[in-house]
């Protein structure tokens, strides 16, 4: 089991789960973030940290497509282990349906 960013990341960019990674598997894309699934220790101190709760085990149904995208792109952007401010209008953002269509940027972050 890995844990995964899903959709609800996206615009939100949240890093409160970034802070407290003891391994840094997370990775930074230009609005959004993924968990390096091989990297990831399986600790779950991430999960509660998330306020969009974008962050869930691998295991829940479903969640193929995201644990795919979550390795290509923490392949390709790059690591970041310190908490960022969120993006703009994130709470604006949460919760919002289709989001991967409508906002998902394949552009690297700026890491750390």
């Amino acid at each position: 089991m890995t844990y995964i960013v899903d959709d609800n990341c996206i615009m939100c960019k949240y890093t409160d789960c970034v802070e407290v990674c003891p391994v840094d598997c997370f990775y930074e894309g230009e609005n959004f973030l993924v968990i390096h699934p091989e990297e990831c220790i399986d600790c779950g101190v991430c999960e509660p940290e998330c306020p969009a709760e974008a962050i869930k085990p691998d295991t829940e149904p479903g969640l193929e497509k995201w644990l795919e995208i979550n390795t290509k792109y923490s392949e390709i952007w790059p690591n970041i282990t310190m908490q960022k401010d969120p993006m703009p209008d994130a709470a604006k953002y949460d919760g919002e349906e289709g989001k991967l269509e409508k906002y998902f940027s394949e552009k690297p972050g700026e890491g750390d």
